[in-house]
């Protein structure tokens, strides 16, 4: 058989990429934040911390809240026309109005 090339982080060289002044500690503000369900929010990747995180490509979407899931959000999201629900740790999101 032929080996699988690539993994979960294949081709996100500057996807995953901090801004230099970002660099550094993570601000602990963006792990205790709270959303309700019904929140709309923005997947915007913490690359330095790869508990919880999404699939890259799925990064800049905007979805929907549905609940809480342990210590991360289920987030609604449309892949093209296609609903699907993500697993996703509160410091890869980012609340939007």
């Amino acid at each position: 058989m032929v080996q699988r090339i690539g993994g979960f982080r294949r081709k996100t060289r500057f996807k995953l990429q901090k801004h230099p002044r970002t660099k550094g500690k993570i601000s602990l503000r963006r792990f205790l934040q709270v959303f309700k369900s019904g929140d709309s929010v923005v997947l915007h990747a913490e690359p330095a911390y790869q508990k919880g995180m999404y699939h890259p490509r799925f990064n800049g979407l905007a979805g929907k809240v549905l609940s809480r899931c342990g210590n991360c959000y289920k987030v609604a999201i449309k892949d093209k026309n296609k609903p699907k629900t993500l697993i996703v740790h509160p410091i890869h999101l980012r609340g939007s109005a």
